[in-house]
C-alpha cells in the first residue's frame, strides 16, 4: 500500500472539517514515504496551510468555483477521453468491476472515474502496479496540471505531483477544449451538452485492466493524430 496516493486523493477532494483535521497526518504521510521529490512536497505546503487554517466555507467555495464551474479541469478522467457515450459507459463498468475485484466499495452516487477515487484505489495496489496504471491517463493529468496552473497554484501543485508520479509527458491531451473561466456564457453552453448515457455496452467477460487502459489512452492517441 502506498499512502501517498491516498494523501493526494484527500487534497483533491471536496474540503470538509474532517479533512482539515487530517492535514497534519496528510503532510506527515507525504514526508514519511518521500515518494515525491522534496521540491514537489514543498510546493504542496501552500495548499496544506490553506486547508488547515482557512474558513471551511471559503475553502468549499474555492473548490466549487474551480472544479465545478467548467469542464476543462474536470476531475472525472473519462470526460477528457474522446469516444462515444457507450464507450465511456463501458469504461465506467470496467473500472467499477476492477475496484470491486480489489475490495474497494464506492459510495452511493460516486462515479468511478473521479480522480480522487482512482487515487484511493491505487493506494491499495503494490507500488509498481499502481504506477503503471496511473501512467495510462498521464497525458490527461498533464493537461489538468497545465490548466490548473493558470487558475489556482495550490491545486496545480497537487496535480503536478500526480502528473509526476504518472511520469506524464511534456504535452497534455484532453478531449475537452480549454475555456475561459470568466466566460460564464460559454461555460453554461458547455454544460448544456448531452449527458453521457451509461448503457449496458459489451458483456463484462473481462474485468482486467486491458480495456480500461485502451480507453484511458484514447485521448493521447487522438491528440497526437490531430
Amino acid at each position: 500500500m502506498t499512502r501517498t496516493y491516498r494523501a493526494l486523493a484527500a487534497l483533491l477532494s471536496y474540503p470538509t472539517e474532517t479533512m482539515q483535521a487530517a492535514v497534519p497526518e496528510i503532510a506527515a504521510t507525504l514526508e514519511a514515504e518521500a515518494l515525491l521529490a522534496e521540491s514537489r512536497r514543498e510546493a504542496l505546503s501552500g495548499l496544506l496551510k490553506d486547508l488547515a487554517e482557512q474558513d471551511i466555507y471559503e475553502l468549499q467555495e474555492r473548490y466549487v468555483g474551480l472544479f465545478d464551474r467548467g469542464r476543462a479541469v474536470s476531475l472525472h478522467l473519462f470526460e477528457h477521453v474522446h469516444g462515444e457515450s457507450r464507450d465511456r459507459g463501458q469504461a465506467m463498468a470496467d473500472l467499477i468491476a476492477l475496484y470491486g475485484n480489489h475490495g474497494l466499495e464506492m459510495a452511493p452516487g460516486e462515479l468511478p472515474d473521479f480522480l480522487p477515487l482512482f487515487l484511493e484505489f491505487l493506494s491499495l495496489l503494490p507500488q509498481a502496479e499502481a504506477q503503471a496504471l496511473l501512467a495510462e491517463p498521464a497525458a490527461i493529468l498533464r493537461a489538468l496540471a497545465d490548466r490548473l496552473a493558470t487558475r489556482d497554484g495550490g491545486y496545480a501543485a497537487v496535480m503536478e505531483a500526480v502528473a509526476e508520479l504518472a511520469r506524464a509527458p511534456a504535452v497534455g491531451a484532453s478531449a475537452i477544449p480549454e475555456e475561459d473561466p470568466e466566460d460564464l456564457a460559454a461555460l453554461d453552453a458547455a454544460w448544456e451538452e448531452a449527458a453521457v448515457r451509461f448503457g449496458p455496452g459489451e458483456a463484462m467477460d473481462n474485468c482486467g485492466t486491458d480495456r480500461l487502459r485502451t480507453r484511458l489512452r484514447a485521448a493521447t492517441r487522438d491528440a497526437a493524430a490531430a
